[in-house]
């Protein structure tokens, strides 16, 4: 049985140009957009423009090239929102939920790069 992907989520739907975003960086095989409800100063996702569902059904099905380019975007991403570690910069977070038990909401493959502020721990110590 293979990865299930629903053509109606809403990632989908601003792909197909049916929804509008802020676009902030777009590529051959990806799309890089801010996000509505931002949880940080910088809070942008980066979504891969195939029909993934999650971190791990991109990692298996997707091609080397639309692996490279999504990497290489969110790169990119931070460098242009000046969130990136290079030359002592303060840093960021990088975010994908995956399935129920990460806690997906849209059944599209999407980071979410967090920064611009001290985000505090990602989990509680047990």
């Amino acid at each position: 049985m293979g990865y299930a992907y629903d053509d109606q989520n809403i990632f989908a739907k601003i792909l197909r140009g049916e929804i509008p975003n802020k676009t902030v960086l777009e590529t051959e095989h990806t799309l890089a957009f801010a996000d509505i409800q931002p949880q940080a100063p910088v809070h942008v996702l980066v979504i891969p423009k195939g029909p993934y569902a999650s971190l791990d059904h991109f990692t298996q099905e997707a091609s080397d090239a639309e692996i490279l380019d999504f990497n290489r975007t969110i790169g990119k991403v931070c460098e242009m929102t000046k969130v990136e570690t290079k030359d002592g910069g303060m840093g960021f977070r990088a975010i994908t939920n995956a399935g129920v038990h990460g806690h997906q909401e849209v059944p599209h493959l999407h980071v979410h790069i967090l920064g611009g502020r001290q985000l505090g721990r990602m989990l509680p110590r047990d």
